[in-house]
């Protein structure tokens, strides 16, 4: 008989059936052609948690960075995670982790795309969990990238569905039980970041004023002559410093600039000139590919949890 991801064509018609219901119950954006939904939410029974569940498939995540972790669940279908080592593919049973500030993108591994459920925990949470319960030292993160760990896997969806349900208890020691078992099974110390001495200083000198300068960057030329460097070898230490060349990096400053004006409840055509973008659709396109939702749909998620 034949089998998809373990089971057999009945259990991937209750798959897809079960996706499509969390589409109407769940989606806040969604398309019509592709069966495409997701919601990105904060629940606030527990402090320093976002969430992210979604059926994608002709979305792609252009390469980013979060301030804190990333732990991905699939439940169907296939995702490509591409990180600096390559490229992994997150099937069913698989847990990926992304320590902060690395950068990665994703998009669907197999023509029906997939649906996942992932949790955003704060640096943070993690540390205070590692904390408590493991014996890591200095700042505790992940040693591996993707696992094969079901039964993790089931526990990342059950924290979602009890968030859903409202039930704080259960999502807060649900959330706690699953980082202690990856943190204890692979978790690790993770290395302070030292990129090479030439031209470290140039980039973290050019990172700044960027943040500074975001609604009107410089040109690479421009800020090379401004940092007295060249303009090439700026270029390469931006991205040996933070993994991604200046004009990405800039991008993904302005769409966790936008993220916060939103969650203050600025109107997003707003936030998109305050942080740099042309206009609002210059905004929703960069947001969207990097957040996966749009950022109306956002800050109505953020305004209901409140």
């Amino acid at each position: 008989m034949a089998r998809e991801n373990g089971g057999t064509r009945d259990s991937g018609r209750v798959e897809r059936d079960r996706d499509a219901r969390d589409g109407e119950r769940l989606g806040r954006d969604r398309d019509a052609r592709d069966g495409e939904w997701a919601r990105h939410w904060r629940y606030p029974g527990v402090p320093g948690l976002d969430l992210l569940r979604a059926r994608y498939v002709r979305h792609e995540f252009a390469r980013h960075s979060h301030e804190g972790f990333v732990i991905g669940a699939v439940r169907r279908g296939i995702e490509d995670v591409i990180v600096p080592e390559g490229t992994v593919r997150a099937r069913r049973g698989s847990v990926v982790m992304i320590n902060p500030e690395v950068p990665h993108a994703a998009r669907a591994g197999a023509p029906e795309g997939w649906s996942y459920a992932t949790l955003y925990p704060s640096a943070r949470l993690i540390a205070d969990i590692a904390e408590e319960t493991t014996t890591l030292r200095g700042t505790a993160g992940f040693a591996e990238t993707i696992v094969s760990d079901e039964e993790t896997a089931r526990l990342v969806r059950a924290v979602h569905r009890a968030a859903e349900e409202g039930n704080a208890l259960a999502a807060d020691s649900l959330l706690r039980i699953a980082m202690t078992r990856l943190l204890r099974r692979y978790g690790g110390s993770l290395p302070v970041r030292t990129p090479p001495a030439a031209g470290a200083r140039s980039a973290a000198r050019a990172r700044d004023v960027l943040l500074e300068r975001m609604a009107a960057p410089p040109s690479l030329a421009e800020l090379a002559t401004e940092l007295d460097a060249r303009p090439f070898t700026l270029l390469r230490a931006f991205k040996a410093a933070y993994g991604m060349p200046p004009h990405t990096w800039l991008t993904d400053a302005r769409v966790r600039a936008a993220r916060r004006l939103l969650e203050r409840g600025v109107p997003p055509a707003e936030a998109a000139v305050a942080v740099g973008f042309t206009d609002q659709p210059h905004l929703n396109r960069h947001f969207t590919r990097i957040v996966g939702v749009p950022p109306g749909a956002y800050q109505r998620e953020r305004a209901a949890g409140r």
